[in-house]
């Protein structure tokens, strides 16, 4: 059950490219119109968290929807998704926007593959964190794949993809669906300085 949880939580995340591809293809990289849209988007996910935390009868009709999906400390901390839409935010309104877009796609692409290759094939576990190194080699490929189609220059792929990698291996106390993005974003916006 416990596979099948992530794999199902996994493809939904996958779905979260609506962002990154809406941004480049429906909005052209409209910087003002996508930090506008992911401002509402912010603001309906937190009025749905605060709900949730605040209505018994609001949690128990969101659990019945949406609790095979959850985490067991999402049941009283934000959802992945907002703070998704909240990365998303910040890397449209400081990154450049294919930076800010690939930084995006890294996450749901990269997060998705190291689940589900972790989860089903890894068999070299990281003593700190349970991660794999089948998985981490999951996230790396798929974002280097994904950023030598969308990006100008190899070296950003690569390195974004790198940096993508490193932020879901690392165990810290912050979402990696903030850390993601943000890392990638960060480090590629430096190397494109000099490449």
């Amino acid at each position: 059950m416990g596979n099948l949880h992530e794999t199902l939580r996994k493809s939904i995340h996958l779905s979260s490219l609506v962002i990154p591809l809406g941004y480049r293809y429906l909005l052209l990289y409209n910087r003002r119109l996508g930090f506008t849209l992911l401002l509402y988007a912010l603001i309906v996910s937190l009025v749905i968290e605060f709900n949730r935390f605040w209505q018994r009868s609001f949690r128990k009709t969101f659990h019945r929807i949406f609790g095979m999906i959850l985490r067991r400390h999402e049941l009283k901390d934000f959802t992945g998704a907002t703070y998704l839409i909240f990365a998303s935010l910040l890397c449209v309104a400081f990154f450049e926007p294919r930076i800010a877009a690939a930084s995006i796609a890294f996450l749901s692409i990269g997060d998705t593959f190291a689940a589900l290759i972790g989860i089903n094939f890894g068999k070299r576990r990281f003593s700190r964190n349970n991660k794999s190194l089948e998985g981490s080699l999951a996230c790396f490929v798929s974002c280097l794949i994904f950023g030598l189609w969308w990006l100008p220059n190899p070296w950003l792929a690569s390195t974004g993809a790198l940096a993508a990698t490193a932020a879901e291996l690392v165990n810290i106390p912050l979402d990696d669906n903030i850390t993601i993005p943000l890392t990638a974003g960060l480090v590629m916006t430096i190397v494109s300085v000099f490449v």
